[in-house]
């Protein structure tokens, strides 16, 4: 009986059990298969998808419940949708923070309303344009092409100005990438003209 612990011992060390400095975590010589590269248009696209780009600027269906339209896909708040009116004093110190409508594309708040804008390449309506660098700067600096009105809430430009170049660019790419839907946005709403 105690040789057959000793010997269970013996293979738990030997099988086991190796020192720091021999464990690796890198493949073995006969695995060498790397990820494959990604184009920067696949890399944009997986960043808007982990960055959820698509809960703001993507109109919802409400068929099964609420689900992105891909047809729509970044368009932004639905031209023609209009909000239902906001009543007195809900928005603010006793009341609430913000509001948004059913497509999650429109947001009420201290600073008014704010629509989620266009991202498709369309030339009159969206991104199709601004250049690369407009793009880069107004998620840097706030400013809507990078010089222009300050770029308001929800949109969370504040964590994405510290994404790479190589990634604000590979994110570029996706937009210019998706087809240009003509959707027109309306300009944002200071708090005073917000429908009561």
């Amino acid at each position: 009986m105690r040789f057959i612990f000793g010997a269970a011992a013996v293979l738990v060390l030997l099988t086991g059990c190796q020192p720091a400095e021999e464990k690796s975590s890198t493949p073995s010589e006969g695995d060498t298969k790397a990820a494959p590269a990604q184009t920067p248009v696949e890399r944009g696209k997986y960043l808007t998808r982990v960055g959820g780009c698509n809960d703001c600027h993507t109109p919802k269906t409400f068929t099964n419940g609420m689900e992105f339209d891909m047809t729509r896909e970044l368009s932004g708040h639905p031209a023609g949708d209009k909000l239902p009116p906001v009543p007195a004093k809900l928005i603010g110190q006793g009341g609430y923070g913000t509001l948004a409508n059913a497509h999650l594309t429109a947001w009420v708040g201290p600073w008014g309303v704010s629509y989620a804008m266009n991202l498709t390449p369309d030339k009159a309506h969206g991104l199709g344009s601004w250049t690369e660098q407009m793009f880069i700067d107004a998620i840097r600096s706030g400013k809507h092409q990078g010089t222009g009105r300050a770029i308001l809430p929800p949109m969370p430009w504040n964590w994405y100005r510290d994404m790479t170049d190589e990634d604000l660019k590979a994110t570029w790419a996706y937009l210019q990438s998706l087809p240009p839907i003509s959707n027109a946005i309306p300009d944002p709403t200071p708090p005073d003209k917000v429908p009561r």
